[in-house]
């Protein structure tokens, strides 16, 4: 059997997608070992599309709270990384396997662990390199982008529109999305809409509100090559602060995100034009909020279209 590295980051398509460039030193560091990421099921594609997980082992828990337990099987792994928070529950789910060793910021309740310290106004992508660099581990924040798979997209050249989010404090209203595809449609842009598991009555909500039956709505949750091939192949990607918005990034896709509660800084895409962050400044939020974000319900209909049709990168219809 190979040596194992055990990466826990059991979160969302976001938060896998940030931590894609540790995870990628990772793989450099360790050439020889075998990759394991504790995460939720579902994000078994896109870790593999990252190149640097060699197998995932399902791991998850409500609310994004640190699972009771990994189903780890054989000799304990000779790394294991924290990626999952800042401890110390994550860090003793993690002392539990007996690890060579243990990588992971420094926490008062595991004062065993002499790592770095947690830095709370940090960008994601950031934070976890800056923890392998702290281990003498070279990590390149900007090394996020994912390979476009091979299969065709759906839609193909369409602004897409992903009007849903884990929690209701960073959705936008779906009047106004549907504005915004209103506007689309009238300067003869091809849109297409999506939503994941769930989200079926928000699309129809959209969709209605467009009055316009040549959008193409993809209801449902595609498969992630399905996915990955509509926003690799499209004009331009429109959604809130949620995991579309990062596969936009990995696929190097124009985008217009819209924030709320959290501010770009720390969970925005990396500096350019390509990737607009819409944004009002303010008292920082709640991201798992029950109300949409005041400071998201800032930006207006007319400021996603004015970003999108100014845009140097996105294709005139």
């Amino acid at each position: 059997m190979r040596p194992r590295v055990l990466v826990l980051r059991a979160l969302g398509l976001g938060d896998l997608l940030a931590g894609v460039p540790a995870l990628r030193a990772l793989r450099r560091a360790f050439p020889g070992y075998e990759i394991v990421l504790a995460a939720p099921e579902q994000l078994a594609a896109p870790a593999a599309a990252s190149g640097a997980v060699d197998r995932l082992l399902p791991a998850s828990a409500p609310g994004r709270a640190v699972p009771v337990r990994l189903d780890w099987e054989g000799p304990p792994p000779e790394v294991a990384a924290d990626l999952h928070g800042k401890g110390p529950s994550s860090h003793r789910l993690l002392q539990r396997l007996r690890p060579g060793r243990l990588l992971a910021f420094a926490h008062p309740g595991t004062p065993e662990i002499a790592g770095p310290e947690w830095t709370a106004d940090e960008h994601e992508r950031a934070r976890w390199c800056r923890l392998l660099e702290w281990y003498g581990i070279p990590a390149d924040p900007g090394d996020l982008r994912l390979p476009a798979p091979d299969v065709p997209s759906p839609a193909p050249g369409a602004v897409v529109v992903h009007p849903g989010a884990d929690s209701e404090s960073r959705r936008w209203p779906a009047e106004r999305y549907a504005a915004v595809v209103g506007g689309l449609r009238r300067r003869g842009h091809r849109v297409a809409l999506t939503g994941g598991p769930g989200e079926d009555a928000l699309l129809d909500r959209v969709h209605t509100g467009a009055a316009d039956p040549g959008v193409a709505v993809f209801p449902g949750g595609l498969p992630f090559d399905r996915l990955g091939a509509l926003l690799a192949g499209a004009a331009a990607v429109v959604s809130g602060d949620t995991g579309i918005a990062h596969l936009a990034v990995a696929y190097g896709t124009p985008s217009v995100t819209l924030f709320g509660p959290v501010p770009p800084r720390l969970w925005g895409p990396p500096p350019g034009t390509r990737h607009v962050a819409l944004w009002h400044p303010g008292p920082p939020g709640d991201p798992h909020g029950r109300e949409p974000d005041p400071r998201l319900l800032r930006i207006r209909p007319e400021d996603v279209l004015k970003a999108l049709f100014d845009h140097p990168e996105v294709p005139r219809p």
